[in-house]
């Protein structure tokens, strides 16, 4: 017989369950755009930064999504041969050769990468097509070119005179071995006031884009450091390394020495920091002093910075050393320059 006692037990067991799985349903359900009431916004690293998020911002400001938003954004400093760490014109390995690295992640946590790839102008767009016309996640090398030419990419050389001419010039004392940070200590030679990062030198750009619809995504691209060894493949191309992208939670990228960012898996660790609660600044700060503290002696001397967005449109960056610098954009201010802090 179903007496009162059984009625009572049953009920509350019944309870348990459905307060139980609704908990369960609630944490694997993804958090919808429409639950986030964000403005769209750009941030990249370094000053160059700038020209590069007001070209994505061309898109942004139309409804457009955030994908082809950082995509052409970055075309910007990848087309710029003033630009000497970033595609056309960037300073050669120590053989000569000029290798882009890229990588591009969207909201839906779909990737795509180029590594060592020689001259095509814009590999953010050859790791674009990796993403949506192949199951793979990166391309490399010959392959990648041939890939990048098979899909109507034009083939150029990206080694300018001006980084020709500084290319000699480094073999004149050089080294067989890639010197860290060589591109701080090739300019301040000829200026010592001219600090890493600042306009007189540049990194990897990094940027990442929030649009219209709460979505988020990113896009790194670089020529990597200057007279590397050939085949030498940093940070920038990996994904959870030089870029990463949770549409719940936020995205993340890095800027500088790619091999301590790589050893650390930088930007995955900065979006896992966000999703436990902190704040993009401190979740980049965390980031940074698990590379000095692992390498103290390492890092006095080398560069590493990272820039982080979350969902709330909240955005912030933190550095190894000075020097280190992002750029803002959003539909108030396009040119907004801010200096990142840094340990030293």
């Amino acid at each position: 017989m179903f007496n009162r006692r059984k009625f009572i037990k049953t009920t509350a067991i019944s309870a348990s369950l459905l307060a139980i799985d609704k908990k369960s349903i609630a944490g694997i359900i993804p958090t919808t755009s429409a639950s986030v009431d964000v403005k769209p916004i750009v941030i990249s690293t370094w000053d160059f930064g700038i020209a590069a998020n007001q070209a994505a911002w061309k898109v942004l400001s139309k409804g457009g999504r955030a994908l082809d938003a950082v995509e052409q954004g970055v075309h910007v400093p990848e087309a710029d041969p003033k630009n000497q760490s970033v595609g056309y014109g960037g300073l050669p390995d120590r053989d000569g050769h000029v290798t882009l690295d890229a990588c591009i992640m969207d909201e839906q946590g779909n990737c795509g990468s180029v590594a060592g790839l020689e001259y095509i102008m814009h590999p953010i767009s050859v790791a674009r097509l990796v993403m949506e016309k192949t199951p793979h996640v990166m391309l490399v090398g010959d392959g990648a070119l041939q890939f990048a030419l098979e899909n109507g990419f034009k083939k150029e050389n990206l080694l300018t005179k001006e980084s020709e001419k500084a290319w000699k010039e480094w073999l004149k004392t050089a080294k067989y071995a890639p010197v860290m940070n060589i591109e701080n200590k090739l300019y301040q030679k000829a200026a010592p006031t001219k600090l890493p990062g600042n306009q007189y030198n540049h990194d990897t750009i990094g940027m990442l884009a929030i649009d219209a619809k709460g979505n988020i995504s990113g896009a790194c691209t670089t020529s990597g450091m200057a007279y590397k060894l050939h085949g030498r493949v940093g940070d920038s191309p990996i994904i959870g390394a030089g870029l990463y992208v949770d549409n719940e939670v936020g995205g993340a990228t890095s800027t500088g020495v790619g091999e301590e960012v790589i050893r650390n898996v930088g930007s995955f660790l900065v979006v896992e920091l966000m999703r436990q609660g902190y704040s993009p600044e401190d979740a980049c700060k965390e980031a940074v002093m698990r590379i000095i503290k692992k390498k103290p002696e390492t890092a006095k001397v080398i560069q590493v910075g990272f820039l982080a967005i979350n969902k709330k449109g909240e955005y912030g960056a933190y550095a190894i050393q000075k020097g280190f610098s992002y750029a803002v954009c959003t539909e108030q201010k396009d040119d907004l320059l801010i200096p990142g802090k840094s340990y030293y």
